[in-house]
């Protein structure tokens, strides 16, 4: 019997691509009071377009050699820490929020996500969900070696919660490393396929792969009512 619900959150609950634009944005501004840049519109759009054409690891280096303008690593440094520390202008989605309503009236309700901290904490706040969950664990809390796939963030929820795994769903997107270790420690996992999500790859591991997929969070409901 499912008593307890784990939910990833990028991807998961909300889109995370309006964070990724709201981070460029701020990251822009930051750049646009150097001397000698372009306007902070300008630069969005040229980050903007090298991260939705491709490039998820230099988007700052590529934007500022477009833009002739010097760097050292000192600067990507402070414009990574920008965009990681702003205060993220997104919105928990309503499909999303009237599931995590109508589940917290009859599961227990927790949250287990990855990222670099204080970014997750103000996605959380900024998304306004923390009272719907009894245990959030930010896995970099734990050590950075402990991201998923580490089983040692989903202990700890089993522990804390004193759930047992064949009672416990787990729901996420990324089949590269979210349902590894639930799958091992005997969770039911549910994989959730957004139309916008970031990681798109199917390529998979053979213990990689989750139970069962929904492509709406509105599907989740019936489908835990079946298992």
């Amino acid at each position: 019997m499912v008593t307890t619900i784990v939910f990833d959150l990028d991807d998961t609950l909300y889109d995370e691509i309006e964070y990724c634009r709201s981070g460029f944005a701020y990251a822009a501004e930051f750049l646009a009071n150097l001397p000698k840049t372009p306007s902070a519109e300008h630069i969005f759009d040229a980050l903007w377009k090298q991260f939705t054409t491709g490039n998820r690891t230099k988007t700052f280096n590529a934007v500022l050699e477009e833009f002739g303008i010097s760097y050292d690593n000192e600067l990507i440094q402070k414009v990574v820490q920008i965009y990681r520390d702003h205060v993220p202008n997104i919105t928990l989605p309503a499909d999303s929020r009237d599931i995590l309503l109508q589940l917290s009236n009859k599961y227990t309700l927790a949250l287990l996500t990855d990222g670099f901290l204080p970014a997750q904490r103000l996605k959380v706040r900024a998304l306004g969900i923390e009272q719907y969950f009894k245990c959030i664990v930010y896995t970099e809390q734990l050590g950075r070696e402990f991201w998923k796939p580490s089983p040692v963030g989903f202990q700890k929820l089993l522990e804390t919660l004193k759930a047992r795994p064949e009672n416990v769903v787990y729901v996420a997107d990324n089949v590269q490393k979210d349902f590894i270790a639930p799958n091992k420690l005997g969770f039911l996992t549910i994989q959730i396929i957004r139309p916008a999500r970031i990681h798109t790859s199917t390529l998979q591991q053979c213990d990689s792969a989750a139970m069962h997929i929904i492509y709406e969070i509105r599907q989740l409901p019936s489908l835990l009512d079946k298992s």
